[in-house]
């Protein structure tokens, strides 16, 4: 307890800095709603300086009194009543006045009644409490550090600051024990807490608080998947003992300078008008936008531009059998009863539209989508002959020609129902994926893509970059997929930002849909392009059994936590015989435009009929090159243990 001489109560010593023990953890399950906003950090006035009392200072008192708001820094309460300056030769005397008066140092005004020191031989010679205190107020205790740091509040110097490790010319706050640390004053008195939404003006939002941390270990960085700032996008380590703002209950985190608006190219976005908060074009100027993603499996492109409305009257109009496309077989459509519109053959009734649900696939042969509606049309083959063929019944209007495609404007493309080769097979010179299905081709240039990107809009919107348009750029980008993460190539189109610095792979745009089904979930799941909220462990895909990437897009069931990489999703169905990732590193599914199963009856050097389809751990190696067939296109042979690489079986076929 002490006493002074402008107080009547006793005062105590409050210490700001004492730990709190921690709570166990299995006592608070329930998020409690205080946690959701920062708390406020402690700060009042000192009634001698005037100056904020907070927890950097450590400690100050206070009045025994709790109605009473009386607080001193503890410097201040504890100035002698006798002072020795060195601007001066005589001792200065702590005392009150009547009148008022202004400091000699600092020239500031003070009313009657303030405390001061002054020379009882020059009266003019007075000094208030805040300039006789100063060299002690120029000491803080900050959590960051185990020593005491000092600043030379008269003397701004050029230094690289240990919190943010920039280069700032300003006041700092030095260790007077370890030389080779200080952090700006800036820095130094961040909030412990903050909400990004109101640091940013809503331009960036998050649920949770985040909490200021004083290091960012590399073990942590690495474990948490390398994350990046949830405002710059660039990497957020760089020095493990650098600051950062991060949440406790997400994988959420943000630079100092990002975090508190700090960053000039950041302010330059709020200037401009909220960044990827407002939209940078008007509706009516693009009525036939093209906005992705598409709501599931079921949509696609060639469905978005050919497919018609048909009531249940109309379905007596339409063909019910047709030679379409040089297949070898006739095709019979069948209707929204699940039976063929052909009453002479029975063959095909009850057929079953695609449902990962229910583990039935049925896929495609034009576009080499899903098809999991009526009508569509179905090989009428009989069931010895084997053929899978299926088509959609918007496939059937594809056009025969397209021109000016932004890959190749200078010659037309036609439509290919056959590639000429074994298994009627090419690699889209958009897209780089495999495809089995139709193509759009110029023989000449020997250039083909797939009915999808045959289609490539010139403009599309995107969930992942909202609000902003995002046109097809023949540009050399340098820069990373903004959905997968992975780098973009600049020998192939991409979907770019002219307003931020965001690219798109066009698969990432055009083939991932917003929500898949799992057989093991009862609920949709839904693309994520970001850590989810409130879910801080580890992620773990549901079909590969291994672990996921939470800052590259993946699937993920809000109700039940569970994730699935975007590479994994088309493996649904095959997930019982094949339980890993084959290309866990890659956003889309190698084989995502490839139909498997059809059955080749001829081949050379082998007896009997062999079935086309994706290799997996048990298939061994290749019959002819020896050369391992997992994850690779195959034909396997159902009555002995003979399997190859497609593309031995070829040339075995050639020979």
């Amino acid at each position: 307890m002490m006493k002074v001489i402008e107080h009547g109560h006793p005062l105590m010593l409050i210490d700001l800095q004492v730990k709190v023990e921690d709570v166990d953890e299995s006592d608070d399950e329930e998020e409690k709603e205080e946690d959701l906003v920062p708390q406020v950090e402690f700060s009042c006035t000192c009634k001698r300086c005037e100056d904020d009392i907070n927890e950097y200072y450590r400690y100050y008192y206070k009045c025994i009194d709790d109605s009473c708001d009386f607080a001193l820094h503890k410097f201040c309460a504890e100035l002698p009543e006798t002072l020795n300056h060195p601007s001066h030769p005589h001792p200065f005397t702590l005392s009150k006045t009547s009148y008022n008066w202004t400091c000699y140092s600092c020239h500031r005004h003070h009313k009657a009644g303030a405390l001061r020191y002054v020379c009882i031989d020059h009266w003019y010679r007075v000094f208030d409490v805040n300039c006789a205190a100063e060299a002690d107020k120029r000491r803080i205790y900050h959590p960051s550090h185990p020593h005491p740091l000092v600043s030379l509040r008269s003397k701004p110097i050029l230094c690289q600051c240990n919190a943010c490790g920039k280069e700032h010319k300003g006041v700092f706050f030095q260790c007077t024990t370890c030389t080779n640390f200080a952090i700006h004053n800036d820095c130094a008195f961040l909030p412990k807490r903050l909400l990004i939404q109101h640091a940013t003006n809503a331009v960036f939002s998050h649920t949770h608080p985040l909490t200021l941390s004083y290091s960012f270990p590399r073990e942590e960085f690495r474990a948490k998947h390398y994350p990046r700032c949830r405002v710059c996008n660039e990497y957020c380590y760089v020095n493990g003992d650098l600051w950062i703002y991060k949440c406790e209950k997400c994988i959420y985190y943000a630079h100092l300078d990002c975090a508190t608006s700090r960053r000039e190219s950041f302010m330059s976005i709020l200037s401009i008008g909220g960044g990827p908060t407002v939209k940078n074009f008007k509706d009516v100027d693009y009525p036939n936008l093209l906005r992705l993603p598409f709501p599931d499996e079921t949509c696609s492109i060639p469905k978005h531009l050919f497919s018609k409305e048909l009531g249940p009257t109309d379905y007596g109009n339409h063909e019910v059998s047709l030679r379409h496309m040089n297949h070898e077989h006739e095709l019979i459509l069948v209707d929204t009863a699940g039976s063929t519109g052909s009453t002479s053959s029975k063959i095909n009734d009850m057929i079953m539209c695609h449902n990962p649900m229910k583990k039935i696939e049925l896929l495609c042969n034009g576009c080499v989508r899903p098809i999991t509606e009526m009508p569509f049309y179905k090989c009428r083959a009989k069931q010895d002959e084997s053929c899978n063929f299926a088509l959609h019944e918007w496939c059937t209007r594809l056009p025969t020609k397209v021109d000016n495609h932004p890959a190749h404007p200078q010659h037309p493309l036609l439509l290919m129902t056959n590639i000429p080769n074994m298994f009627n097979l090419f690699r889209c010179d958009v897209c780089w994926l495999y495809c089995n299905g139709y193509a759009y081709g110029c023989v000449e240039c020997e250039f083909y893509v797939d009915v999808t990107c045959g289609f490539m809009p010139e403009r599309i919107t995107h969930e992942s970059h909202p609000n902003h348009l995002l046109s097809i750029t023949e540009d050399l980008p340098n820069g990373r997929c903004l959905m997968c993460h992975l780098d973009v190539s600049p020998y192939i189109l991409n979907f770019s930002c002219s307003f931020c610095d965001v690219y798109i792979h066009p698969w990432c745009a055009l083939l991932l849909p917003k929500t898949i089904r799992h057989p093991y979930d009862k609920h949709p799941m839904h693309i994520s392009y970001l850590p989810i909220e409130n879910h801080k462990s580890e992620y773990f895909c549901e079909i590969c059994e291994e672990e996921l990437d939470p800052h590259r897009c993946f699937y993920h069931c809000d109700l039940c936590s569970q994730s699935v990489h975007s590479d994994c999703a088309p493996l649904i169905l095959q997930s019982e015989a094949e339980t890993h990732s084959p290309y866990g590193q890659e956003s889309v599914y190698l084989f995502l435009n490839m139909k498997f199963g059809s059955i080749h009856k001829k081949t050379n050097g082998h007896p009997h009929p062999l079935t086309f389809s994706q290799g997996i751990e048990s298939d061994g190696g290749c019959s002819v090159c020896a050369g391992r067939l997992r994850y690779q296109m195959i034909l396997r042979c159902s009555k002995c243990e003979f399997a190859v690489h497609h593309d031995c079986l070829e040339d075995l076929n050639k020979s």
